[in-house]
C-alpha cells in the first residue's frame, strides 16, 4: 500500500510539473502573423551594440549583459501566404536574423541591399561554402554594388560557385502580387558601391528603409514629402546630436543627427511624425538606453526608436 501511495505521488508531482511547462510554453507563446508584414530585425549602426573593444559607459555593461544587446539594422518582409520573406542588407547578424526571417516556414526568397559599408552587405559570408552553402539566392544591386560583388574576393566565389544570384536593382521591381520595391539613390559615403534607400510597398501598406544618408538636405529629394505617402519611415538615426563620438571628427562619418531630423520633420503634424522611427543606432546613441532623457524627449514630440522583434502590417 505505502508503494502505492508512492507511486501515485510521484505521478502527481511530475503531472503538475508538465502541467507548469505547458502553462509557461503557452504564456511565451505567440500566433504567428498571417498577413504580408514587417519584421524589425535590427537597429544598430554596423558594427552593432556594444562594439568592438569599448569599454566606455555606452557599451561596458554590456559584455555581460547578453540580452541588452543589439544587432545590426536590418528589416524583413514576410509573406506567410507565399511562404516567402525577404531581407534587407545581409549584416553581420545575419544568421540570427535569418532565423527569425524563416519563422513560421516563410523561406529566404532575395536579399536586397542598400550599399558596401560592412553592416550592410558582408553576412553574405554566411550563403557559402564555409556555412549554409546556398542555391542561387537571388540578392537584388545596384550595378556599382553588384559589379563590386562580381569582382572582389571573397563575394566574387559566391557568385562563381552559384551561391547567390546577383540581380540588378531596379527603380521598381515587382516580385510578387504582395510585394514589389521602389529603390532610390541617396548621398552617402560611396567608396565602393552607390547607397540606395527603398520604398517597400505591401498589399495595403508601405515603408521607407533608408538606413543611412549624410544630410537630408543633401538629397534632391523632399523627404518629408515622402514621408507623408508612406504609412511607416525608418530613417536613419545613427548619432542623436554633434560630438557624440569622443576624439573623432564627425564631418567624415557624416549623418542627420537626430536633432538635425527633429528640426528637418518639425512641420509634420503628430500623426505624420508617428510614422517615423528611427533605426541604424551607433552605439553611443542615447536613443539605446530605454529611459534616457533624449528617448523621452524624442518620444513626447511623437517619433518612435524602433525595436528588434517590431511587426508591421504591409
Amino acid at each position: 500500500m505505502k508503494a502505492n501511495w508512492i507511486i501515485i505521488s510521484l505521478l502527481l508531482f511530475y503531472s503538475c510539473d508538465f502541467a507548469m511547462d505547458i502553462q509557461q510554453e503557452f504564456k511565451n507563446y505567440s500566433p504567428p502573423i498571417l498577413e504580408p508584414h514587417l519584421t524589425i530585425l535590427g537597429i544598430a549602426q554596423d558594427a552593432g551594440y556594444p562594439q568592438a573593444n569599448c569599454k566606455k559607459s555606452c557599451c561596458k555593461n554590456l559584455w555581460n549583459d547578453k540580452d541588452a544587446r543589439k544587432m545590426v539594422s536590418s528589416i524583413a518582409f514576410r509573406d506567410p501566404n507565399n511562404h516567402a520573406a525577404w531581407i534587407f542588407d545581409a549584416t553581420p547578424d545575419f544568421k540570427d536574423q535569418l532565423e527569425i526571417t524563416q519563422k513560421d516556414s516563410c523561406l529566404l526568397h532575395g536579399i536586397f541591399l542598400t550599399h558596401a559599408h560592412m553592416g550592410h552587405y558582408t553576412g553574405l559570408m554566411h550563403l557559402g561554402r564555409e556555412a549554409m552553402g546556398a542555391k542561387q539566392i537571388p540578392v537584388y544591386a545596384k550595378p556599382r554594388m553588384k559589379s563590386y560583388l562580381e569582382n572582389n574576393g571573397p563575394w566574387s566565389q559566391l557568385v562563381e560557385l552559384k551561391n547567390i544570384e546577383l540581380r540588378n536593382l531596379e527603380n521598381d521591381n515587382q516580385i510578387n502580387e504582395n510585394f514589389s520595391v521602389e529603390s532610390f539613390e541617396v548621398p552617402h559615403r560611396d567608396e565602393f558601391s552607390e547607397t540606395v534607400g527603398f520604398k517597400i510597398i505591401g498589399p495595403n501598406k508601405s515603408a521607407l528603409f533608408i538606413p543611412d544618408i549624410d544630410k537630408w538636405n543633401l538629397w534632391d529629394t523632399d523627404i518629408n514629402a515622402l514621408v507623408q505617402k508612406v504609412d511607416y519611415a525608418f530613417l536613419d538615426g545613427t548619432f542623436f546630436q554633434n560630438g557624440e563620438i569622443w576624439g573623432r571628427d564627425m564631418s567624415q562619418i557624416p549623418h542627420p543627427f537626430v536633432e538635425e531630423s527633429i528640426e528637418q520633420f518639425e512641420k509634420l503634424d503628430k500623426a505624420q511624425k508617428s510614422k517615423i522611427y528611427f533605426i541604424h543606432l551607433n552605439h553611443t546613441n542615447p536613443l539605446l538606453k530605454e529611459n534616457s532623457k533624449e528617448k523621452q524627449y524624442l518620444e513626447s514630440l511623437g517619433y518612435n526608436v524602433a525595436v528588434e522583434g517590431m511587426n508591421f502590417l504591409m
